[in-house]
């Protein structure tokens, strides 16, 4: 396609961008008149004019009509003006995903036999081109892993409600690009989407209650529902396309690469309401999802099959098959299909019957598929008598997909994650050895010698519990996790649940007493010929940049434990081992982290391979920039190639969900990509081409982490004053009350930094438009290498031209840098009672943020920050002017909610919804929460 016809495509995209946002404007438009008369509309258009008039070019007195148009507003007024400009950017953003769907479709439609950047078709061409042979493509494929694990962390603001009127819009939104449409259908259309956002702004965007456990399992389960259940076994059938395209001398069957899990239900880190019969619902839930789909697929499927006895001949294994059935199934839930010359039709019938007893404990193993294997048969069966009489499209359109779908979900859906705090552990472990007089007091124990007697139970056949004793309710809700564990291996598969996660991991220690209580429940068993089976893997979660120093040799010291060692027989001795974005950001800095977690999967990499162990990293990212958010497909490409032979693991969670795997089209898009960024890493491993200047270019990342840690240190954890900033000038106290998830907000009931979670810390500081976590310290840590040297600045131009991790990491900050404001930021510090503590700190943040941004673009060359991504500048360009007024509302609502909390010791409540409604507003309007 020549530069001008791609142009054009470009312009004539954009149009219709700009086309979806007026049209929507429009609507919100006439609902304002409609539920608040001209006066409302012409209120919400005056605050927007300013607004952006003060973004064009500030002037003081035009600054000061705006904030004395905003303070005089009437309290019905204002909450009025608030949810106006809250919805309309919950508008903006389906006009942006439906966009990115309509720009690839656009792509597809136009590029003739060329091939998008970054699909599917894209990399498997490129492998062809390198003359990669079709077995090492076998090879590398066998080779791939990618588990994208929802998380419950409570970062999706927006009510499940509310998403599914979105959802509702954004479809109707895509149907205005059909050209088929009459005028009188374009006009219904219009008056359904004007019913639409009317629904919406008569629906409460807040919780009234926290949500429960269960709550957030349904939400989890309804992308399965909607897209996921679809969209992943189209990404496979892709893949095979484009291998037997480029590779036709081949049969392809590519194996499962790529699959979801899940901590809802079995993340119980500091959230007293995920127990053990929590965990078993849990998994019920998901198993009723799984069934219900295949029952759909099932009756779908009918539908094709209406092939006849009379026309064609089937296979003589179906007819067997469906004797079989008949001779052993009494079709109580629906009837046989009457029509005996439509074998098809009557063996899907009998699959019914035994996919709806599947669940019954009740029912003969004869009468229900004991496993997803014997269901795959069934279908194999199929699939073969339909290929031995041309009916290849039924086979591969249906059949095929079909089989895919349950070599993907299984009867389990999504493996489920369990993850406890390592105290917990170490607290259950002392009760129960003393009580059975193993150990007196095991928590004074030094690690040394709770290494041996761990060990030393390991290999010992006898329990260290009785059913006979008392213990705690908490370390009775431990051992109970297990003994569930073990039942659910046994009831839904040993996919079901696989994985125990340990938070806060300091020593070898906390993986044996996991071990330990796996023995208890049979999990960890002594086979008669001497050998051991382990069917769950305990995987440290190393948080805390002092953690990830330590990681290393603590894994060393596991490894060459004969008890630990033989636990890993069982997963072909690979070890997996999460990694945390947030509390390591948290910890240390932006910079610090990110390089301290490069560092560490090196260095744990060459400790597994001193003793022959494959790793599968498991990156605890979360949706912010300030806790490792960022493109699926960009934080594959962001490892290490070498550290990345066991597979991943990526955490998928909160509002990050919602925006990609809500609508099909962006799902679809977002695995294709992840695909694609896979393979490339995996040649890359394959093939590495080592960067020349590497060595030196990391001694000169060491130095500049070791100055910025100082820095973010200097004021998050030894500035006496900095927690009273933090505290009196965001909402943090108010996000606790947003009600967005079902965990506490804190890890213990304290006001210490060290307890807070990541999330509200970064939710907080994006709310007051620092976005502090994100960027904080950088500037200081780059100039300390820079120091005004000419030289030493060509050096990082370098660095950046050709070193992906430091190209990463500059990106990632100028997008920081792009959303955060500190003139609004400024605003927030009005709400610190000692203004001295205001103006000092603010002045040290924003140094920072000048020194930062000055240093951004002397490296990438650029005018502005964010002109190397100009769709994502203009679009925070566009949505600042309307963010904006949300920000002045919330520091004037904050201001007087806390003043009426001291004056009277109780809450207005008014107050404090229009407050959580601004920060539903500011996460729509900046696409982030936590």
């Amino acid at each position: 396609m020549s530069d001008s016809v791609s142009l054009t495509n470009k312009n004539t995209s954009n149009n219709l961008l700009r086309r979806d946002v007026r049209f929507l404007g429009h609507i919100l438009g006439e609902v304002l008149v409609h539920q608040g008369g001209n006066e409302l509309l012409a209120i919400v258009e005056k605050i927007r004019e300013m607004s952006k008039n003060l973004r064009d070019q500030y002037a003081s007195e035009l600054y000061d009509e705006f904030k004395e148009t905003i303070s005089s507003l009437v309290p019905e007024k204002r909450h009025q003006v608030i949810r106006a400009f809250s919805i309309y950017f919950q508008l903006i953003n389906i006009a942006e995903q439906n966009h990115r769907i309509r720009r690839k479709r656009d792509y597809e439609r136009s590029a003739g036999e060329n091939v998008q950047p970054g699909s599917i078709e894209d990399v498997v061409r490129d492998l062809k081109n390198k003359h990669i042979p079709s077995t090492e493509v076998q090879d590398m494929l066998q080779g791939i892993s990618l588990e994208l694990v929802m998380t419950a962390h409570p970062t999706e603001a927006t009510r499940r409600a509310v998403l599914d009127i979105h959802q509702r819009i954004a479809n109707d939104v895509m149907e205005l690009d059909n050209p088929t449409l009459t005028f009188r259908e374009r006009e219904q259309l219009r008056d359904q989407l004007l019913g639409e956002v009317i629904t919406l702004w008569q629906t409460d965007e807040l919780r009234d209650r926290k949500p429960t456990v269960i709550d957030e399992v349904h939400n989890g389960l309804y992308y399965f529902d909607e897209t996921l259940f679809d969209v992943l076994p189209e990404v496979y059938q892709e893949l095979e396309r484009c291998l037997q395209k480029y590779y036709p001398e081949e049969s392809w069957h590519v194996p499962v690469y790529m699959k979801f899990g899940s901590w809802i239900g079995g993340d119980r880190d500091g959230n007293p309401s995920v127990t053990s019969s929590v965990t078993w619902e849990t998994l019920t839930l998901h198993r009723e999802l799984a069934l219900q789909k295949y029952e759909e697929e099932l009756r779908n499927v009918m539908g094709h099959l209406s092939f006849s006895k009379n026309i064609v001949k089937v296979s003589q294994e179906l007819l067997d098959s469906i004797q079989l059935d008949r001779d052993h199934l009494d079709m109580r839930s629906h009837e046989v299909w009457r029509n005996e010359k439509e074998p098809y039709r009557i063996k899907v019938m009998y699959m019914i019957e035994k996919i709806v007893n599947t669940a019954n404990p009740h029912v003969t193993a004869e009468r229900k598929y004991s496993s997803p294997e014997e269901f795959i048969n069934d279908l194999k069966i199929i699939e073969r008598s339909l290929r031995n009489h041309f009916a290849d499209f039924i086979a591969d359109s249906y059949i095929a997909k079909l089989i895919r779908q349950v070599e993907l979900f299984g009867f389990h859906l999504a493996s489920l994650d369990v993850r406890q705090h390592s105290q917990e552990h170490e607290n259950a472990m002392t009760e129960i050895l003393g009580k059975m007089r193993i150990c007196d007091n095991y928590a004074d124990l030094s690690e040394q010698e709770k290494i041996e007697l761990l060990s030393g139970l390991l290999t010992e056949p006898r329990p260290i519990t009785s059913s006979y004793t008392d213990y705690s309710a908490s370390t009775l809700e431990c051992l109970n996790v297990y003994r569930i564990i073990k039942k659910a291996q046994q009831e839904f598969g040993r996919s079901c649940i696989y994985s125990y996660l340990i938070s806060m991991t300091r020593g070898a220690s906390d993986l044996l007493e996991v071990l330990v209580f796996a023995k208890e429940a049979g999990l960890y068993r002594h086979e008669a010929d001497g050998s051991i089976t382990c069917t769950l893997q305990a995987a440290p979660l190393f948080e805390t940049i002092d953690d990830l120093h330590a990681a290393p040799d603590i894994m060393r010291t596991l490894f060459r434990i004969p008890a630990y060692r033989d636990s890993l027989v069982s997963t072909n001795h690979l070890q997996e081992i999460m990694l945390g974005y947030s509390d390591s950001n948290k910890d240390g800095g932006v910079i610090t982290a990110n390089w301290e977690l490069r560092v560490a999967l090196r260095s744990i990499t060459d400790a597994a391979n001193e003793h022959n162990v494959k790793l599968k990293f498991f990156h605890g990212r979360g949706g912010a920039l300030g806790r490792g958010g960022m493109p699926l497909n960009r934080s594959i490409l962001a490892q290490p190639a070498d550290t990345i032979g066991g597979g991943i693991k990526i955490t998928e969670q909160g509002e990050v969900l919602s925006s990609r795997y809500s609508m099909k089209g962006i799902a679809y898009r977002s695995l294709e990509q992840a695909t694609s960024a896979l393979i490339s890493a995996a040649l890359t491993a394959r093939n590495p081409q080592a960067e020349a200047s590497e060595p030196q270019w990391e001694d000169i990342m060491r130095d500049i982490s070791e100055k910025a840690q100082t820095k973010y240190q200097d004021l998050i954890f030894r500035d006496p004053d900095f927690l009273t900033f933090f505290k009196e000038s965001t909402p943090l106290p108010e996000i606790g009350e947003l009600n967005i998830g079902s965990r506490p907000s804190k890890r213990k009931n304290s006001d210490r930094f060290e307890d807070l979670r990541a999330i509200p810390w970064v939710f907080s500081w994006t709310q007051s438009r620092y976005l502090l976590p994100a960027w904080y310290a950088a500037g200081s840590g780059i100039y300390s290498f820079y120091q005004g040297n000419e030289a030493n600045l060509a050096v990082l131009q370098n660095m950046y031209q050709h070193w992906s991790f430091f190209r990463s990491l500059v990106d990632n900050l100028q997008m920081a840098m792009a959303k955060a404001d500190l003139l609004i930021a400024k605003e927030y510090g009005s709400m610190i009672k000692d203004q001295t503590i205001a103006e000092r700190i603010f002045k040290e943040i924003s140094n920072e943020y000048e020194r930062t941004s000055d240093l951004i673009l002397k490296i990438s060359g650029q005018q502005e920050i964010l002109d190397n991504v100009p769709v994502i500048q203009e679009s925070i360009r566009l949505r600042n002017p309307y963010v904006d007024p949300l920000s002045y509302l919330q520091v004037q609502l904050l201001s007087e909610l806390r003043a009426y909390r001291e004056d009277s010791d109780e809450d207005d409540m008014l107050l404090l919804r229009e407050v959580l409604l601004t920060i539903n507003g500011i996460a729509a309007g900046l696409r982030n929460t936590g």
